[in-house]
């Protein structure tokens, strides 16, 4: 009898802006502090894409050609490239289409994909899902946003959390056991505005009116988002290692989404896992949306075993949460 194919991840690649926004920066210019901040966040600095004319699509091109060149894939042989972005460069063409032409991956289809902090782990089990088809082998996957665009520098209740980068995997199919074992992923549909972006869209079309409203940025019930975010994170990693008969003891590293460091607290808690075990880069990056966990995975490559038991966990807008079972 054949194994079963898994999608495992063969590389990873990153790209951070290098201009710092540092919670000293953030003091002129909005009513906070550096004390303020780094206690109900854990965030010290974060970074972003100064130059007007680089948008997301820059920052997902570079992190897709350093997860190449790290596994010595030339471009040709890409099958597939998914984007998970809420900060595409436009409504369309997808940003992943950018990507596609600036790499090269001429045979490749490509999309986005948005569900927010949630993005990046929808689109891992997406681009899982084409290699367990046994009909793509190399399937691009990318977290990307350029947060600081959608950012209201005088509103200190989102502009001290974001930041901008980019994260890459390429999948590749596997026997060998290793890969996405295992995934859950939920919505509970938020039509109450409780964390939006209300202009831009077909509802609220660009016009003098939802400009003058300033209806083209990020706006959110903190406390309320905050609650759902600890509970659904949480809940979610804790479903999917009972799913799959795992313990504390078995979890080597929980990768959770760079939200705020007391959600990401409970849900190790929650899993019963000690800090030691929890990626947290969230001091130096802040929140860059769907780009948070694959850059957890870049920081944190060269500390990771083969058989190392992930669970991969996250909480966006929409509301949106996944948890991933993954074995490195």
């Amino acid at each position: 009898m054949s194994q079963a194919v898994n999608a495992r991840i063969a590389s990873v690649g990153h790209y951070l802006p290098a201009d710092v926004l540092t919670n000293a920066d953030l003091e002129k210019m909005v009513d906070t502090n550096d004390e303020w901040i780094t206690s109900r966040t854990g965030i010290k600095e974060r970074r972003v894409l100064k130059d007007p004319e680089k948008a997301t699509s820059y920052m997902a091109t570079e992190a897709a050609k350093e997860a190449l060149e790290a596994a010595g894939l030339p471009a040709s042989e890409v099958d597939a490239i998914i984007v998970a972005t809420v900060t595409p460069d436009y409504p369309f063409p997808s940003t992943a289409c950018l990507v596609q032409k600036r790499i090269g991956a001429d045979k490749a289809f490509a999309y986005d994909l948005s569900a927010a902090c949630s993005g990046f782990l929808y689109a891992l089990t997406q681009g899982g899902a084409l290699i367990e088809s046994g009909r793509y082998r190399n399937v691009l996957v990318i977290g990307a946003d350029k947060m600081s665009a959608i950012i209201d520098y005088t509103d200190r209740a989102t502009c001290i959390i974001f930041g901008d980068g980019a994260g890459a995997v390429l999948l590749q199919p596997t026997t060998d056991g290793t890969g996405i074992q295992d995934y859950i992923q939920t919505c509970e549909g938020d039509e109450n505005e409780l964390l939006v972006q209300k202009g831009g869209g077909s509802r609220y079309p660009a016009s003098h009116a939802s400009v003058d409203a300033n209806w083209h940025t990020i706006k959110q019930d903190g406390k309320t988002v905050f609650k759902k975010a600890t509970e659904a994170m949480a809940d979610i990693s804790v479903a999917v290692m009972a799913r799959n008969h795992l313990n504390a003891d078995d979890v080597a590293w929980l990768v959770p989404h760079q939200a705020n460091l007391r959600i990401i607290d409970a849900t190790a808690r929650r899993m019963g896992l000690g800090m030691e075990k929890v990626m947290v880069n969230i001091d130096r990056y802040g929140n860059t949306t769907a780009a948070t966990i694959p850059l957890c995975l870049y920081d944190w490559k060269d500390r990771l075993n083969r058989g190392d038991n992930l669970i991969l966990a996250a909480f966006g807008g929409g509301f949106t949460a996944g948890a991933v079972y993954l074995k490195w």
